[in-house]
């Protein structure tokens, strides 16, 4: 299964199709517009004001160093020149700043816009182009990359139109749904479809929840919104499965309720804070459901409990969570959801099985990720105001799991970085393992601060573990 981002990076080529003689003799006798028709093109003129086209660029990549390889990928000779190499004074061509193409709406009129993470990732300059043509260079509030949600902001001198969010829970599987958005840039594209799944899981993260739907969504859709029929977001266009690239009718949306967690928090402080217990979670197979002697193959059932967490001395190894304040836990997916999306330090109430019979237990809900910081340099005046810019987590159980590092590598991982931070610009991705910083071992984010801290050289080598590879990367650190 491929399940693609659906941003675009502009095409190089277009291909146009001709509806024909006949084909125009069809369109000109189709029936008049019927009431549902008149009642979506009122809501499609409605709502089409609030969303935007965006726009974002990445610098060019730097020109090789003297004695280093060229990338001969795009050339027809490449392959000769890699393998004899080019002639001499041979001038390598050089690639120019990429330019991607995404969506997104106005959630408020003061002008945040809401899109996807992964449109404006690593983008060194993010443009919003409202539905007039008006341009305005937009600023990245925060980013969650764990539901691929971003706030941008933007000073259009006006009240914009802002959407509403909707309440994605109450929404019916066959309902009717609308995409707008900015497909292979063609701006303002409107799809019809109806939701065919809720609560899907497609491995984007414990904390990201999809509506699915055959509504056309393509490259360029990705962070545009999903109406329901009485003009309010339901979901943040995200993904498609595609064998080929293009819309086969199975669209996914971040569901509007976890949007509207996620961009509070991070309007709040350009963070998102996540609630923790502590717990590493299973499915209740039917076999394991035989096993425990229950009758349900529901819950989530606790397969470990870390040291020092919320749920430390609350719950315990083979505890089976049925509900967590008072919303049922059906499968083990749910409950990082309702977790994440809670309070930290509300006091909270779980129904657990333990040994055949139902108990509730109370515990105050932790900081996912305690550890987890931004990294910036201490108070010493000479490397003042310093920072690497990304968040790191320790190398917990939890964070391998999610990160799918090997026992084996040490240090501590990449959760998220802000774009056009040093780290960003060094090419660091959300995963890496950050092994050491100069000489120093950087095996908890103490260190890691210790070693940013002590660090005088400019840029700073660092070595990092992605994907079980050992690489070495330079980062300006002032």
């Amino acid at each position: 299964m491929s399940i693609r981002k659906s941003s675009l990076l502009l095409p190089r080529t277009s291909n146009w199709v001709g509806v024909g003689a006949l084909g125009a003799a069809m369109l000109a006798t189709t029936a008049l517009p019927s009431m549902a028709d008149e009642a979506l093109a009122d809501l499609v003129e409605s709502v089409s004001p609030s969303v935007v086209t965006i726009i974002a660029e990445q610098d060019a990549p730097p020109k090789p160093a003297q004695g280093q390889d060229f990338d001969f990928q795009d050339h027809p000779f490449g392959e000769f020149f890699k393998r004899f190499g080019a002639p001499e004074g041979f001038n390598a061509p050089q690639r120019g700043p990429a330019q991607g193409l995404g969506s997104g709406f106005v959630l408020d009129e003061a002008g945040y816009i809401v899109t996807n993470h992964h449109v404006v990732d690593n983008a060194s300059t993010v443009t919003v182009r409202l539905s007039d043509d008006r341009t305005f260079e937009a600023k990245v509030i925060g980013t969650d990359p764990l539901t691929d949600i971003a706030v941008l902001k933007i000073d259009a001198g006006e009240r914009l139109q802002a959407v509403e969010l909707g309440d994605s829970d109450v929404i019916r599987v066959g309902e009717d749904v609308v995409a707008i958005g900015n497909p292979f840039g063609l701006s303002a594209t409107v799809t019809t479809g109806i939701v065919s799944a809720k609560e899907r899981n497609i491995s984007q993260g414990p904390y990201a929840e999809f509506i699915q739907t055959d509504a056309a969504i393509n490259k360029g859709n990705s962070g545009g919104p999903l109406f329901n029929m009485e003009g309010e977001v339901v979901g943040v266009n995200s993904a498609i499965y595609s064998p080929s690239g293009g819309s086969v009718g199975l669209g996914f949306a971040v569901t509007s309720n976890i949007v509207d967690h996620i961009t509070a928090d991070l309007r709040d402080d350009g963070q998102v804070s996540r609630g923790w217990l502590g717990v590493s979670i299973q499915n209740v197979s039917p076999e394991l459901a035989s096993a425990l002697g229950i009758d349900a193959s529901s819950g989530a059932l606790v397969s470990d409990v870390v040291s020092d967490s919320p749920a430390d001395g609350v719950l315990q190894q083979g505890d089976v969570i049925l509900s967590f304040n008072d919303k049922a836990v059906d499968s083990s997916s749910d409950l990082p959801i309702l977790v994440g999306t809670t309070k930290v330090g509300t006091d909270s109430v779980l129904t657990v099985l333990r040994n055949g019979k139902q108990e509730q237990l109370e515990l105050t809900i932790g900081q996912y990720q305690t550890a987890a910081a931004e990294v910036d340099a201490a108070t010493d005046e000479n490397i003042s105001g310093t920072a690497l810019g990304v968040t790191i987590a320790p190398l917990s159980d939890a964070a391998r799991a999610e990160m799918g590092v090997d026992e084996n590598v040490d240090g501590v991982v990449v959760t998220g970085l802000k774009p056009d931070s040093p780290a960003a610009k060094a090419g660091l991705q959300r995963g890496d393992v950050i092994v050491k910083l100069g000489s120093q071992d950087t095996f908890t984010p103490d260190a890691l601060k210790a070693a940013l801290d002590s660090e005088k050289t400019d840029p700073a080598l660092v070595l990092i573990n992605r994907g079980g590879s050992q690489i070495f990367v330079a980062v300006e650190i002032a």
